[in-house]
């Protein structure tokens, strides 16, 4: 039986930041993940956008901080991680998106954001080709941009393992060992590993793993689809997120990642509940509709790859982060509603700090956030 401070369920794109910002805090981690390797769950299935464009403080807060971390990474680390600061714009063509993206300017601009809405030409010199009937301008914040979630989870991993994590593949955690109401450990094929906190970081299959405490959480996973293409002379910087619904999609979004290669993915409208990962063949005409429409240049880039992930749910489109107030010891970091890869390594830092009771004020906001007891009033405009 093995001991030690804290435990985490999951060696994804929260788990993996989560535990090297704890043990380089000094405490004693484990990870444990069912996979045989760092981020084979739905780290992998991300397509690498990192943004602090979001209409929530606490996103904004988290994820100013993630873009830090993966901005400066292989300075300091010495990882290329295939970073690129190609920033995020939203292209308007009704007044609806045009109104609804303003009115976010306010709140993002407080939290020390550098966006702007800017006009049509400008929006043709950053994607250039784009549809120019209709388009009114839209957003550009030059500050975002993309990395690779495999090349930084595994980063991230090496950078835990050194800081004296300790990682346990190809082990699924059967339940969160309580004693005295209190949490003691958890469960494995391999036996008990002792713990007074365990970190719950397994995304859609958290729910699962809180049952196992009498603990509902309200996540419920849904399936979304993303591709590649083959590479191709990059001709354009930004992620680019048409926010116009269309039949059977709420929004979608692409960009040109590091070797050139278009990567895109859509957000289904209704949504597809359930933890399906099997790709459909309704998924690559209707994106492709869609992207043609935009930016027709596109259209004789041939696609490698497609693939279908897990977006864990909340009501409100915002994760839970915090203490379990019905199980001591059990500490939330789920329901990331997809945005995990970005949202990760900033909130791995919040939760370190969680655990060695030094919660700074800063934090404050991020938690009230994502409190797993708030009242889930509305949604989060642009998750």
């Amino acid at each position: 039986m093995s001991r030690y401070d804290v435990i985490v369920v999951g060696a994804g794109s929260v788990g993996v930041p989560t535990a090297l910002a704890m043990a380089e805090a000094g405490l004693k981690v484990a990870v444990i993940d069912k996979y045989p390797s760092p981020g084979q769950g739905e780290n992998k299935h991300a397509i690498g956008g990192i943004r602090a464009t979001h209409s929530d403080a606490a996103k904004i807060l988290t994820c100013v901080r993630s873009l830090e971390i993966f901005s400066t990474w292989e300075n300091k680390r010495g990882d290329d991680i295939e970073w690129i600061r190609g920033g995020y714009c939203f292209p308007v063509y009704r007044d609806i998106e045009e109104n609804a993206l303003k009115s976010l300017l306010p709140i993002q601009k407080e939290h020390g954001l550098d966006i702007d809405f800017v006009g049509p030409d400008r929006i043709q010199e950053l994607i250039p080709g784009i549809e120019k009937e209709g388009l009114i301008g839209g957003t550009f914040s030059p500050g975002d941009g993309s990395a690779s979630p495999l090349l930084s989870v595994n980063a991230m991993y090496r950078a835990a393992v050194s800081a004296g994590a300790e990682f346990l593949f190809k082990h699924e955690v059967k339940r969160i060992h309580l004693s005295g109401g209190k949490v003691n450990g958890v469960d494995t094929p391999a036996g008990r590993m002792e713990a007074d906190v365990v970190v719950d970081a397994a995304g859609p299959y958290s729910p699962e793993l809180c049952r196992s405490v009498g603990v509902d959480l309200p996540v419920v996973p849904d399936s979304h689809e993303g591709a590649i293409t083959e590479p191709v002379k990059r001709f354009f910087e930004p992620m680019v997120v048409d926010l116009r619904p269309a039949p059977g999609s709420k929004n979608y979004y692409f960009y040109q990642n590091k070797h050139g290669q278009v990567v895109f993915c859509i957000t289904p409208d209704p949504p597809i509940v359930g933890t399906d990962h099997r790709e459909t063949s309704v998924f690559l005409p209707q994106v492709a509709r869609r992207m043609l429409f935009i930016l027709p240049r596109l259209r004789h880039i041939r696609v490698r790859r497609v693939w279908r992930g897990l977006y864990p749910m909340t009501p409100d489109g915002s994760p839970l982060v915090g203490w379990n107030r019905k199980v001591e010891g059990l500490l939330h970091a789920t329901g990331m509603c997809g945005q995990g890869y970005m949202i990760g390594p900033g909130i791995g830092e919040v939760i370190a700090r969680l655990v060695t009771g030094s919660s700074t004020h800063e934090d404050g906001p991020i938690l009230a956030g994502f409190d797993p007891y708030r009242q889930f009033l509305g949604a989060e405009a642009l998750k």
